[in-house]
């Protein structure tokens, strides 16, 4: 027999979200049964709880911080929230808020949350004209929205939405989503945002887009998009940046920091190695990006994302 212990196998942190299924919304930790909830579903929780956790879902997610303060975790930003925090999270848009002020003790109400499925809402607005804007909001919801000026309003609307059932309840949430299609203060959390006008034009764009997301470690030549859209490359900049709200340049470079945050939250990959995989060809030029578009080195990225499992690595 070996003199030496057998070495314990110390199992990985997960770094990739947990998809939350239905069976595990129990009452029991805020949430409404099926029958309460109808296409609406609101939920009240405090901190800690098993419901901060790095996870997505198929559901929009309204998210509305009433206490503590600490880093928010939406996709690839990492940012700081507050009382009065208000965001929109589209299907499957990883998220968590971990509060860092509470000094252990336990928060009985830090989030009041608002979900509700893409389907029904589609199905209505190809028949009625006025859910037009409302569709455009749920469009963004898939970067992630964080609404300024709007947070007291949006708790009266989840105290109405709450309290009611039915139509009525219907009705309620229709006034929320009234409210944010006409808040004109808010900001996208994608490194990433697209302004074309639909049409054919649209359609070019998105082609491109796809093209430039698909295989972001590729050279990709603005001179080669034009010719292939038989344009030249001034015009082909200024339609670009019309679509877009980028340069050409600042598009491929987001897209690729976009690309990076997602390999340091989500494996193990040296840092000059995930520079190369996402297409920079200098690593001091990665890193410089990187702090312009996302305000940190990417090593004080990834430290920071481990904290949205609600503890350090």
């Amino acid at each position: 027999m070996s003199a030496f212990p057998h070495p314990v196998q110390i199992r990985p942190r997960q770094r990739q979200p947990e998809l939350e299924r239905e069976f595990l919304r129990s009452p029991a930790l805020g949430y409404e049964t099926p029958e309460e909830a109808g296409l609406v579903r609101c939920l009240a929780h405090g901190f800690p709880t098993p419901l901060a956790r790095w996870h997505f879902h198929d559901e929009y997610e309204l998210h509305l911080i009433t206490a503590t303060s600490g880093k928010a975790f939406i996709g690839d930003w990492i940012g700081p929230f507050e009382p009065g925090h208000l965001v929109l999270c589209g299907p499957r848009l990883p998220h968590n808020w971990i509060s860092l002020d509470t000094g252990g003790k336990t928060v009985e109400e830090r989030d009041l949350v608002i979900q509700f499925l893409h389907e029904p809402l589609q199905s209505a607005g190809e028949s009625i004209p006025e859910l037009h804007d409302v569709m455009q909001l749920l469009s963004r919801a898939r970067h992630g929205v964080e609404f300024f000026g709007v947070s007291e309003r949006a708790r009266a609307h989840w105290d109405l939405i709450k309290a009611s059932r039915g139509i009525r309840r219907f009705g309620h949430f229709c006034e929320l989503m009234a409210d944010l299609t006409q808040c004109t203060d808010y900001r996208l959390l994608s490194t990433v945002q697209m302004q074309g006008d639909g049409g054919a034009e649209q359609d070019q764009i998105s082609r491109i887009v796809d093209r430039i997301t698909t295989d972001v470690g590729s050279s990709i030549s603005m001179g080669d998009l034009a010719a292939e859209l038989g344009m030249t490359e001034s015009r082909f900049s200024r339609f670009f940046r019309r679509s877009t709200g980028n340069s050409f340049t600042d598009f491929v470079n987001r897209v690729r920091i976009n690309n990076a945050c997602h390999l340091l939250m989500q494996t193990d990959h040296y840092v000059t190695d995930i520079c190369y995989q996402v297409g920079f060809n200098n690593v001091a030029n990665f890193n410089r990006r990187f702090l312009e578009i996302k305000g940190m080195t990417p090593t004080e990225f990834r430290r920071q994302a481990d904290h949205r499992f609600g503890g350090q690595r």
